[in-house]
């Protein structure tokens, strides 16, 4: 493996901050909400927007994006104006030193997931751990669920230790699913003694590409009852119930939309009747697949934009 040392550098004057706010305590928990192959509703994105906007942050250390991503796969956007290029939207990952509502600082992990080098920009995080006495790493995302957005919201965690997320029922047995770079963070992590955890927060797959603040808001308060961080998640009741607003009026507006959902509301209770099942997917009832609600959904709004035009 390359040095990695080599894909990132400190801010030795956030560095000494910081290492002044801890030098009697422990060090500060280390939350990471990177924008990988799947963030159902933009949950984890929301959440890392959300407390950049409502918290101090200052810049802690900062990664070589240009060694960790592959441009061909996940092109960067660029604005064009009339005669030439004005604007190019230059890759972000990074750690900021944040300070929640309360004054006590934690560290966000944001920007986009690496393409290559997982082993190495792990091995970077777990530097980062390790020099600032991170004593709890915690991931937050969103995966697409057959769940509908009238129940209340749930989410699948994880840890290195079953104690840290012992309140939580687990959803699944074994599966296997495809890597993401947070996940394998997790294990290694765990692999080298050091405590860390995950929520993937359960969106209703028929959202799951669109903003979805209310996942952002399930996830969030999940790890502030972890930490006992103060994250502000009120601040996101408003786009919350805006969204939830315009969810519910685009069911209204179709009956095949509100089809689906009460097929799903019907499923959501029979799980929680028989709670003992290991699948959110109850068997008695035979729903539409993903690939169908998001395409129902799809030809709705499109009929909706036909009508304003005309």
């Amino acid at each position: 493996m390359l040095n990695p040392s080599d894909i990132y550098e400190v801010d030795e004057q956030t560095a000494a901050q910081l290492a002044e706010r801890t030098a009697e305590g422990r060090g500060p928990v280390l939350v990471h909400a990177v924008r990988g192959f799947v963030d159902a509703g933009n949950a984890g994105q929301l959440a890392a927007g959300h407390l950049l906007e409502e918290l101090p942050a200052a810049r802690l250390a900062t990664f070589d994006a240009d060694q960790l991503l592959d441009y061909r796969s996940r092109r960067p956007t660029m604005t064009f104006d009339r005669t030439g290029w004005t604007e190019y939207g230059d890759p972000e990952l990074a750690v900021d030193l944040v300070e929640d509502a309360t004054g006590l600082p934690f560290l966000l992990l944001h920007g986009v997931e690496p393409d290559v080098q997982w082993e190495r920009y792990v091995a970077a995080v777990r530097q980062i751990v390790e020099r600032f006495d991170v004593p709890l790493t915690v991931g937050l995302h969103g995966i697409p669920m057959g769940v509908p957005h009238t129940r209340p919201i749930s989410v699948t965690a994880s840890a290195t230790r079953p104690e840290l997320v012992a309140d939580h029922p687990s959803w699944f047995g074994t599966v296997q699913v495809p890597a993401s770079a947070s996940a394998l963070l997790e294990l290694r992590l765990g692999q080298s003694g050091h405590d860390a955890a995950s929520f993937a927060v359960h969106v209703p797959h028929y959202l799951a590409q669109s903003a979805f603040p209310q996942a952002a808001v399930a996830g969030l308060a999940n790890v502030e009852r972890l930490t006992g961080l103060d994250l502000r998640v009120a601040a996101l009741g408003s786009a919350a119930d805006d969204a939830l607003e315009e969810i519910e009026r685009q069911v209204a507006g179709s009956t095949e939309v509100a089809a689906v959902v009460h097929a799903l509301e019907e499923q959501y209770d029979a799980f929680s009747r028989n709670i003992g099942r290991t699948s959110l997917l109850a068997s008695a009832t035979e729903l539409p697949t993903a690939d169908e609600l998001g395409a129902e959904f799809e030809r709705f709004l499109a009929e909706q934009t036909d009508d304003g035009d005309s």
